[in-house]
C-alpha cells in the first residue's frame, strides 16, 4: 500500500513515515510539509492513502482535502490533529474526509491507514463520541432575515468559538483578506461595532 505524508513539522513527518514503514504492507511514497505539497503529491502519485496535519501553514489540511476530493471523489484521506474541534470535526465530515483521528494516538495510526485503505471511515474515539451531537445540531436564528449568507453564518460561528483571522481562513479555505471583509460585511449588516459584540451575538443566538 503507498502513501503520501504531509505534516509541517518535518520530524513528526519523518516519525510518521518511520512507524507507518515498520509495517511491511506499508510504504511511504513521498512526504510534504504543507496541504499545496500534499495535492501536488497526489496528483504526481496517486497514493492508496493520504496521511496528513490539518493545521499547516501555508494550506491546511482540510483545504488541501477539499482541492483533492474534488479531482478525485474515491481519494481516501485520512487527517491528524492534536484538536478534537468541533468545526474540524464537521468540516471533515462535510468534505468526505475518510478519517479524523487524534495525532497523540500512535499506536492507532496503522489500523486507522488500514481499515481506511480496506474502505471503512475512521475517527477516534473521544470523536465518535461527539458526531451524532454535531450532526443533529441546528440553527435557532434566522440569519436570513438580515441577509446572511451560509458562508457568513460558518465566519460568524468561527469568530464566536474565538478563532484569529488566520485560523478562520484555514479553517474555512479563505484568505484572511477575504475573511477580514466577510467579517466588515457581517458587522454591517447586524449593526454590530466589532468582532467582540459578533461573538457575544453569536453565543446568545445559537
Amino acid at each position: 500500500m503507498n502513501l503520501i505524508v504531509c505534516d509541517d513539522d518535518q520530524l513528526v513527518a519523518l516519525s510518521l513515515k518511520t512507524i507507518l514503514e515498520a509495517d511491511s504492507e506499508l510504504s511511504v511514497v513521498a512526504s510534504g510539509n504543507d496541504g499545496k505539497d500534499a495535492v501536488a503529491l497526489y496528483e504526481k502519485y496517486h497514493p492508496d492513502v493520504v496521511l496528513m496535519d490539518i493545521q499547516m501553514k501555508e494550506m491546511s489540511g482540510l483545504c488541501a482535502a477539499e482541492e483533492i476530493l474534488k479531482k478525485d471523489t474515491d481519494a481516501k484521506i485520512l487527517l491528524l490533529t492534536t484538536f478534537s474541534d468541533d468545526e474540524y470535526i464537521m468540516k471533515a465530515l462535510e468534505l468526505g474526509v475518510k478519517g479524523y483521528i487524534l495525532k497523540q494516538d500512535f499506536n492507532g495510526i496503522v489500523p486507522a491507514v488500514k481499515a481506511v485503505y480496506g474502505g471503512q471511515s475512521v475517527f477516534g474515539g473521544e470523536i465518535v463520541s461527539k458526531i451524532p451531537v454535531l450532526t443533529t445540531k441546528k440553527e435557532s436564528f434566522d440569519y436570513a432575515v438580515y441577509d446572511i449568507t451560509d458562508k457568513e453564518i460558518e465566519v460568524i460561528a468561527e469568530v464566536g468559538s474565538g478563532k484569529s483571522n488566520r485560523e478562520i481562513a484555514d479553517a474555512l479555505c479563505l484568505s484572511e483578506g477575504t475573511v477580514r471583509n466577510y467579517i466588515s460585511t457581517i458587522l454591517e449588516k447586524l449593526s454590530l461595532r466589532d468582532r467582540t459584540q459578533l461573538a457575544v451575538f453569536y453565543l446568545n443566538h445559537r
